[in-house]
């Protein structure tokens, strides 16, 4: 999956916000692949609740990850900003699809999505999560609660696709994006290769 992770226009760095704005946009795509890659993967999950079940999982998990990145770069203030700006926008996103998709209100979609982050925020905490990335325990929570959504078929084997596949993968992309997006200078266009015709 190909993302962008720089800044078209640079000169300056980056408020929080901004830098939070833009990771929302691919945090969401991120979660849309792993949830592709799982049904590629013979995985059941069905159109409907349990199909949102599991993006909201996968989301709150990219989430809590982007913020204890942000822990590891940020001010305490900042950090607060980043963070609650991120949920809130990924949080509209997820409730205007599946608000729409299973004609549900909205703003009752978007409060459950932040009452679950609230609560899985205090579940993760149990974990570290430092400059070489997260624990094992960090991935294997993220199992749990997708294996939660599974078919009673699917709950056991989910476990190992999602510590050994989707969840490090998925963490490679926010941390690439991160990366990317603190710089405060664009990275100069790639040229591509032209042939001559001598």
């Amino acid at each position: 999956m190909r993302i962008k992770s720089n800044w078209f226009k640079g000169g300056r760095a980056h408020t929080p916000q901004e830098i939070s704005d833009a990771l929302a946009f691919v945090v969401s795509r991120i979660a849309d692949n792993a949830l592709k890659n799982t049904r590629k993967s013979q995985f059941e999950i069905e159109i409907g609740p349990q199909y949102f079940n599991f993006l909201a999982e996968f989301l709150l998990f990219l989430i809590l990850s982007a913020d204890r990145i942000a822990y590891l770069k940020l001010s305490p203030e900042d950090r607060i900003v980043f963070t609650g700006n991120l949920a809130n926008r990924v949080g509209e996103t997820f409730a205007e699809n599946r608000s729409r998709l299973l004609v549900e209100d909205i703003k009752e979609c978007k409060q459950r999505f932040i009452d679950l982050l609230n609560q899985r925020a205090g579940e993760y905490a149990d974990f570290s999560y430092d400059e070489n990335g997260p624990e094992y325990g960090f991935y294997r929570y993220l199992a749990y609660c997708i294996g939660q959504v599974m078919t009673e078929a699917d709950s056991g084997w989910i476990i190992d696709h999602m510590i050994s596949f989707e969840a490090p993968e998925a963490l490679k992309m926010v941390e690439k994006t991160l990366r990317g997006l603190y710089e405060a200078e664009p990275r100069p266009a790639r040229r591509r290769a032209s042939s001559s015709g001598d």
